[in-house]
């Protein structure tokens, strides 16, 4: 037996054998000429061979997968027989190219044609690009990359996992993630709370397991053991009986003792604020409105930008959206906005910040939710990422007015905004922490590390600290404006109670988070909420605060969050 710690980033206790994801391929030699004893022709066939392979592979995942997934792999599958890149590779190789080499130049340029054509077109480049690397694959005999196929559930293992490696992921398939790398913060801890899956990242030496390997997964307490036992099969057991429990959200949160905690969602689209509406939550927390403008060469129009925000705000009528305007930079690169040749990008021209090198794009986006909250009976609110001055705050609000829009505010994600709330809070009408940038900023800790992820870590005190000194600024101001989480730090049950002691109001998580974090609330008074608060920012480590909050939580053991 062998037990590989971790962090638990998504609750929930199974056992399965695992399956690693395929290691990223290597691009083939530059000026890689046929191997000796090799043929054109040979070359030829074996690479027409190879891209009918791949289409074959991706059309069988199609057909049984779900309906957004099967319109990517339809997409890619036609791609990997697309006469334009065959045509330009076996040119290539009658040139004297290796097969490998000539598919890879070949769709080199394809990708880089696609991308100057723009619109719909660009979006197809990375189809190309996927079906380079499954033919290299094929052509060498090894795994494709991405989400390995599977006829039977397994556990996904990886070094980490970036946004693509997930576009086909399926949920009935892949019963947890398991990441050497990444952090609490990380695509991996986001999409495993999205999709309801058991993970734990930066457990270090478990993508060196074989596949087959059966191990036991606990995502609260962040354990994977090989060789489960007896022990272990119970805890999944019990798990799997008390998970229906955490299926449903009565759309009602409060404290045991009637305290209001709005419980609210974090949508990236209309797609997901319909889940999320039907799944209770009572409004909308945090609206990333990169959806729109992601993988794009140029700006959405204004048309564009209404219809896309109108149908998040239909969704919720009557009830609160908080949208966040644009928030491009670090990992988001927009080619029409952004600088990609920053040396620090996270501490670069990002979210409100790209008003003052692209001044004119906040404006229209604004004016573009203005329209769209004008024709919706939704209660639309807006915050602008990045915030880090008054003056900053002062100046998104009066953008704010001139758009037409009532209730501007600000995001918490930098540490002077926290510090500073009070003065802050004397601009907009209210503030939401953002705790995964706000923890990666205070602790200087990249949040996708795997080797920060101690740092990287909302309970860290320090954190917990600028949330409380965030929620005393707003009330020193006077009026007791509102103060929010909508990191992924709300999805925790345990540090959800927290956050409640310390005093914010609003909690907006994954739509998926909202019953486990609804029935720990409900067995709480806001009394004790605010000792077990307490107690977690006289902690030394961010272990030490959640172990504590948690024995104070018997309920958690109970449900196995």
């Amino acid at each position: 037996m062998q037990s590989f710690p971790g962090v638990g980033v998504s609750p929930g206790r199974i056992t399965g054998t695992i399956k690693q994801m395929p290691r990223p391929l290597a691009e083939p030699p530059a000026g890689e000429k046929l191997a000796a004893g090799t043929d054109a022709a040979t070359a030829t066939a074996a690479l027409q061979t190879a891209s009918k392979a791949v289409q074959a592979e991706l059309q069988a995942r199609a057909a049984t997968a779900r309906a957004d997934a099967k319109a990517v792999l339809e997409a890619t599958a036609l791609m990997a027989v697309d006469p334009m890149l065959i045509k330009s590779a076996v040119k290539l190789v009658n040139a004297g190219t290796s097969a490998e080499r000539a598919v890879w130049e070949a769709a080199e340029a394809v990708a880089a044609m696609l991308v100057n054509l723009g619109g719909y077109m660009a979006e197809r480049a990375t189809d190309v690009l996927d079906v380079r690397a499954r033919i290299v694959a094929s052509l060498r005999g090894v795994p494709a990359p991405g989400i390995p196929s599977s006829d039977q559930p397994f556990i996904l293992v990886a070094e980490d996992l970036a946004p693509a490696d997930t576009a086909t992921l399926d949920p009935e398939k892949v019963t947890a993630l398991l990441t050497a790398g990444g952090g609490p913060q990380s695509h991996t801890a986001i999409i495993a709370r999205s999709l309801g899956l058991p993970a734990v990242v930066a457990a270090v030496g478990i993508d060196q397991l074989p596949d087959g390997t059966e191990v036991y997964v606990d995502g609260a307490a962040g354990t994977i053991t090989t060789q489960p036992g007896e022990a272990e099969r119970a805890a999944a057991a019990a798990w799997a009986a008390n998970s229906s429990l955490l299926s449903v959200f009565d759309g009602n949160g409060t404290t045991a003792d009637g305290h209001l905690v709005p419980l609210l969602a974090n949508v990236g689209g209309a797609a997901d604020a319909v889940k999320a509406a039907a799944a209770g939550a009572q409004g909308v927390g945090l609206l990333r409105t990169e959806f729109c403008f992601l993988e794009r060469d140029t700006e959405p129009s204004r048309e564009e930008q209404v219809a896309a925000y109108r149908g998040v705000f239909d969704a919720f009528p009557g009830k609160k959206v908080v949208l966040r305007t644009l928030d491009a930079g670090a990992d988001k690169p927009l080619p029409f906005l952004t600088d990609a040749t920053e040396p620090n990008p996270a501490l670069g021209v990002r979210g409100y910040r790209t008003d003052t090198s692209s001044p004119g794009v906040l404006e229209r986006q604004l004016a573009a939710v203005a329209e769209a909250a004008g024709g919706s009976e939704a209660d639309v609110w807006v915050m602008a990422p990045m915030i880090s001055t008054p003056a900053e705050a002062a100046d998104f609000a009066a953008m704010c007015t001139a758009a037409g829009l009532k209730v501007p505010g600000v995001m918490v994600e930098v540490p002077s905004a926290a510090v500073t709330s009070e003065s802050i809070l004397r601009e907009v009408a209210f503030a939401s922490l953002g705790t995964n940038d706000l923890t990666q900023y205070t602790m200087a800790a990249d949040r996708q590390l795997g080797p920060l992820a101690a740092l990287n870590n909302p309970w860290q005190p320090a954190v917990l600290q600028l949330v409380r000194l965030t929620v005393a600024g707003a009330l020193a101001e006077g009026s007791g404006k509102p103060v929010g989480v909508c990191g992924e730090a709300a999805a925790d049950p345990a540090l959800a109670v927290v956050l409640v002691g310390l005093g914010v109001s609003t909690l907006s998580m994954t739509a998926r988070s909202l019953a486990a974090v609804g029935a720990v609330l409900a067995t709480v008074t806001l009394k004790e909420a605010q000792e077990i608060a307490t107690l977690a920012l006289s902690a030394n480590s961010p272990a030490q605060a959640k172990d504590w909050a948690r024995e104070k939580l018997p309920i958690l053991a109970k449900l196995g969050l």
